[in-house]
């Protein structure tokens, strides 16, 4: 991973973008989390920029637009034994390379496309690119669905909100799985489960620093946004939200992992230790799931 300024990066994001899909896109992860919360100062530790084109109907023909447009304009394949190549149009789409492309004449950071989900879907699903360079595949994660809900003008282009990005990873992760990240994070074998909770503990943790109130309005928001993406699905999609973070907070052993991965991603200039991390947990059980359990059941 690399440092780079969060807010230059969006920034060139968003003047690279064919003007005519910027509408379509959503920045989220680490990149959208940092340009929320750090100011113009703050450096970011990161190797990629995620951007999830949306809606579900217009993904398919604005990531072929975007990837055409960004290759012709000299932006690069990531090198990667896997990703650095286009696909033909044999391979099957699930086994397609993901569109990672990095800006001309720099090394540091790429920016991989992602898909908004089809209506019904909760898991992973893909869908093909036929691009003038190559098929790819655009990755869609069912629970992504809800960062469309309301997201923030920033640098002429979208980004998630933070509440929307950690119930996304909650609901992604109700249980702590064996799936490892590949190549680990700085050094370290790291489950993805922890890696994302993780995540939503360090958006906590900001979010608190930026506003000491800010977490109580999150369960009002995440029914909200789930009542207008799930409909009738929305109390049961909704009713495992904290069983992830609460499996988190009782293993001090994946708990130990989250801290790692929240102290070489968002929170590195924080100094935060597992007691910190806790104590950020318990709150965040106490201020938001809790609150939202008794909301989503109503």
């Amino acid at each position: 991973m690399y440092t780079v300024s969060p807010h230059s990066v969006l920034k060139q994001i968003s003047e690279a973008l064919p003007a005519d899909c910027r509408d379509n896109m959503i920045i989220v992860g680490s990149l959208a989390a940092a340009c929320h919360f750090f100011d113009g100062s703050e450096m970011l530790k990161t190797k990629d920029a995620d951007g999830m084109l949306s809606p579900n109907a217009k993904a398919v023909s604005a990531a072929v637009t975007v990837t055409d447009r960004l290759l012709d304009a000299k932006w690069e394949f990531r090198s990667d034994d896997t990703w650095g190549t286009p696909g033909t149009h044999d391979i099957p789409t699930d086994k397609l390379p993901m569109v990672r492309l990095r800006p001309p004449g720099q090394t540091e950071w790429f920016l991989e496309l992602l898909g908004a989900p089809k209506e019904t879907a909760e898991g992973r699903t893909f869908e093909r690119l036929n691009t003038a360079h190559g098929d790819f595949a655009l990755c869609c994660f069912g629970h992504l669905r809800l960062v469309e809900w309301n997201p923030i003008q920033m640098e002429g282009i979208r980004i998630a909100r933070p509440e929307m990005m950690a119930l996304a990873n909650l609901l992604h992760h109700p249980v702590i799985g064996t799936e490892l990240i590949k190549g680990g994070v700085a050094g370290r074998t790291i489950k993805r489960s922890n890696k994302d909770l993780g995540r939503v503990l360090a958006l906590a943790y900001l979010s608190n620093g930026k506003n000491a109130d800010e977490l109580e309005a999150w369960p009002q928001r995440w029914t909200t946004a789930l009542n207008e993406k799930y409909g009738p699905a929305a109390q049961r999609v909704g009713a495992s939200a904290g069983a992830g973070i609460r499996a988190l907070l009782k293993s001090p052993a994946d708990l130990d992992e989250a801290l790692h991965t929240c102290n070489t991603g968002l929170l590195t200039s924080k100094n935060v230790n597992a007691a910190v991390l806790r104590a950020t947990g318990q709150r965040f059980i106490d201020d938001v799931i809790e609150p939202f359990e008794r909301l989503i059941a109503i």
